[in-house]
């Protein structure tokens, strides 16, 4: 995989620095990894999940420009640390996670570090949270094989997604996607490598052959 980051991505955000600076990432890490919780680069948390590098959060956050009044869709609660940096920028963040006991002890986590402004769910990420769409943002933290649709659906006008795609184990590109009316504007940010995402849908494209879906 080409070196990560490129030379020219930097993060400029002032916003998202200082909440970087402000959470405290250990909090976040199984007590086996605290001392390893300020490094730059993922740590395993259980379950076969990851917390993302800072870098990666800070910049996947700061690709969804986000204002004081967002509400923001997360797809993959994980250990909660994503979740935590968009509740220290957005209004609102609905966060979804589909194994129960990783959104419990993120839930439990946030809820003692003061956060009022997020609501869990365990579900099928692959779905969004229809009853709560319209969002000015949506962060994937998991690999698509696709544009995942139905997330689409619930962005609204001149809204941002951030996610991961391409095939499990294989070569992943960061986008971000910006909606205007019907269209989407797909900017290419970088090689990642992320875990995949993960649906029960009779519906979801995971069984489809890795191709030029993107």
């Amino acid at each position: 995989m080409p070196k990560w980051p490129p030379r020219w991505i930097e993060i400029s955000d002032k916003d998202v620095l200082a909440a970087i600076a402000h959470v405290p990432r250990h909090r976040f890490v199984p007590e086996a990894q605290r001392q390893h919780a300020y490094e730059d680069r993922p740590l395993p948390i259980g379950h076969g999940q990851t917390i993302s590098q800072p870098f990666i959060v800070a910049l996947m956050t700061q690709l969804l420009e986000l204002d004081s009044q967002a509400r923001v869709l997360e797809i993959g609660t994980g250990c909660g640390y994503q979740t935590a940096i968009l509740a220290e920028l957005a209004a609102e963040v609905y966060t979804i996670e589909r194994i129960p006991e990783l959104s419990q002890r993120a839930s439990r986590i946030l809820s003692e570090l003061g956060y009022d402004n997020v609501h869990f769910r365990v579900g099928d990420g692959w779905q969004g949270w229809p009853q709560a769409a319209p969002f000015d943002g949506i962060i994937v933290t998991a690999a698509a094989p696709i544009w995942p649709p139905q997330l689409l659906e619930q962005l609204a006008d001149g809204g941002r997604i951030v996610l991961p795609i391409g095939p499990a184990g294989g070569d992943q590109i960061l986008w971000q996607g910006i909606k205007t009316g019907s269209q989407l504007i797909r900017n290419r940010i970088g090689p990642v490598r992320f875990v995949p995402l993960i649906s029960d849908a009779d519906d979801h494209p995971f069984d489809i052959e890795y191709d030029d879906l993107i």
